[in-house]
């Protein structure tokens, strides 16, 4: 798959397909783990683990509350407006 690059501000943007995003359960303004291979010239991209549970948080209360989070986003960001 072959991506341009593009100049937004004092940056240079490569924008992701919506289908490599889904695979790697991924939305837009989360964080990713970036890693240079200078030796094979390879830039990886991974997603950072998102902690489920907070001390005292029930671990599937904190599962549910990320789904709950991860379906509703775009209406909980407009909420948030």
């Amino acid at each position: 798959m072959l991506r341009r690059l593009f100049k937004t501000g004092n940056s240079v943007v490569l924008s992701l397909p919506k289908e490599i995003l889904d695979e790697l359960g991924l939305a837009e303004g989360e964080n990713v783990s970036l890693e240079l291979d200078s030796q094979q010239r390879q830039v990886i991209v991974r997603p950072v683990e998102k902690p489920l549970a907070i001390t005292g948080v029930d671990e599937e209360f904190a599962r549910q509350i990320n789904d709950f989070i991860e379906q509703y986003r775009p209406a909980l960001e407009e909420l948030a407006k």
